[in-house]
Parts: C-alpha cells; sequence; structure tokens
C-alpha cells in the first residue's frame, strides 16, 4: 500500500492561503507559518501530518498528495474544511 508523510496549512480562505504561499515562495519557513497560521491541531507540529496511506484523507488532499511532486508546496487545496497548502515530505511504496 503506498503511504506518504506530509505536512499542511489550513486557513480559512483562498486569499489568506495565497499570501502564505507567496510568503512560503519568497523564502520564509513553512513550519514557522504553520504554527502561526493553521487553523489545524496539527500547525502547532509545523503542519506535520506524520504517515498515512491512500483513503486516509478527503479525496481532495489524497489526489494532491498521492500525485504531487516531493517537497514543493502545492495549492491552495479546497476541501470541507477549508483551504490547505500541502507539502508532501516522502512517499513509499
Amino acid at each position: 500500500m503506498t503511504n506518504a508523510t506530509a505536512r499542511h496549512i489550513l486557513v480559512a480562505t483562498e486569499a489568506e492561503c495565497l499570501s502564505l504561499k507567496a510568503r512560503i515562495d519568497a523564502g520564509e519557513d513553512f513550519a514557522s507559518l504553520a504554527r502561526e497560521h493553521s487553523l489545524c491541531p496539527s500547525g502547532g507540529q509545523g503542519g506535520d501530518l506524520g504517515r498515512f496511506g491512500r483513503g486516509q484523507m478527503v479525496p481532495e488532499f489524497d489526489k494532491v498528495v498521492f500525485s504531487a511532486p516531493l517537497k514543493t508546496v502545492q495549492g491552495p487545496v479546497q476541501t470541507q474544511f477549508g483551504f490547505h497548502l500541502l507539502e508532501v515530505t516522502e512517499r513509499h511504496d
């Protein structure tokens, strides 16, 4: 079974998500921004979601996590929870 490790930042609006992505692209630290801005409890761990398999996250999230290049910030990805920036840190078959 394919599994992955990823981190994310969850915010309420697409505009906030795009603003944070621009800051990361400009060199700010993903984990620091996650701790400061993420609405998800994982923000306290820099957005780290740990290891999970296909189907354990909402479909929109899964689609990105299991297809995006590693260590590249993706998003905004909209789910029922809000808007996410995602970074896949590892993927294993």
